[in-house]
């Protein structure tokens, strides 16, 4: 998602049109793969308010990551999306009550010097000026994102309903807020819906639908240690956007980034072994 995200940036992709468009797609791989079973028992047994607080946050969120990107530059806005992981964490082991082993402190503690280090502190000369109302973007980001790990635990802890059903109606949810919005900007702002950002968002949407899947999945099978799925993931990210950048679009990596990837890989193999 990130690095489309960034192609999205490079080839001045709408945004709002491609997460859009991204989530009809996600709603047919759902149910061309899994054939979600619907009927008022999902939504008499299900956490409809988690459903409704997913479905609206996800486009917001989004939406509100492009216009951070806009108003603060795109390091600001990584650095706040990366550090939203302590919000989790602090759930986790607060709110979900997981027990706090010396084996996880450690992985936790690498995976946040991973993050510290893999932040790209040089100055960005080709950075926007900042707003004065960057910091709000900045906490929107932050919270944002946060929340958004929380709620997905929250989804993969109800075992009344089947997840691949959770993840239905909260893509259906989530495209109802997003067209709500796109159809708001083209009544207002003249925008017009183009074919290459509607295909920009299915591509979006193929891997916005395979990451949410396993998320919720990782969750299930380590459903008692929310800890080491909000770490590994967000680590995770870190690496290969890491990697990535570096191999795809050729970016430099100061030896600080470099020692990063290092940390993340380090922290993932001790969180993976706290579960043994």
């Amino acid at each position: 998602m990130s690095v489309l995200l960034k192609l999205a940036r490079r080839y001045s992709i709408d945004i709002s049109q491609a997460i859009t468009w991204n989530y009809p797609v996600a709603i047919l791989l759902t149910w061309f793969f899994f054939r979600p079973k619907l009927d008022f028992t999902a939504l008499q047994t299900g956490p409809v308010s988690i459903y409704i607080a997913v479905g609206v946050l996800l486009p917001v969120i989004f939406m509100i990551m492009a216009s951070s990107v806009r108003v603060a530059g795109i390091v600001r806005t990584d650095i706040a999306q990366r550090l939203s992981l302590l919000i989790p964490l602090v759930a986790a082991f607060w709110l979900f009550k997981e027990p706090l082993t010396p084996m996880k402190i450690v992985g936790i503690v690498i995976g946040f010097a991973a993050i510290v280090c893999s932040i790209p502190w040089q100055k960005q000369t080709a950075n926007r000026k900042v707003l004065s109302n960057a910091w709000f973007y900045l906490l929107v980001v932050f919270f944002g994102f946060g929340a958004i790990d929380i709620l997905f635990k929250q989804v993969a802890a109800h075992k009344e309903v089947v997840y691949t059903t959770s993840l239905f109606l909260i893509f259906i949810l989530a495209f109802v807020i997003a067209l709500i919005g796109l159809v708001y900007r083209i009544a207002t702002k003249g925008a017009r819906i183009s074919w290459p950002h509607v295909m920009f968002g299915w591509i979006i949407g193929v891997a916005n639908f395979g990451n949410i899947l396993f998320y919720i999945k990782a969750h299930q099978q380590l459903s008692t240690s929310p800890s080491s799925v909000f770490s590994a993931m967000n680590i995770g990210v870190i690496t290969a956007g890491a990697v990535v950048g570096l191999v795809v679009f050729k970016e430099r990596l100061s030896l600080l980034n470099k020692v990063g990837i290092a940390l993340a890989i380090a922290a993932i193999i001790v969180i993976t072994l706290s579960q043994k």
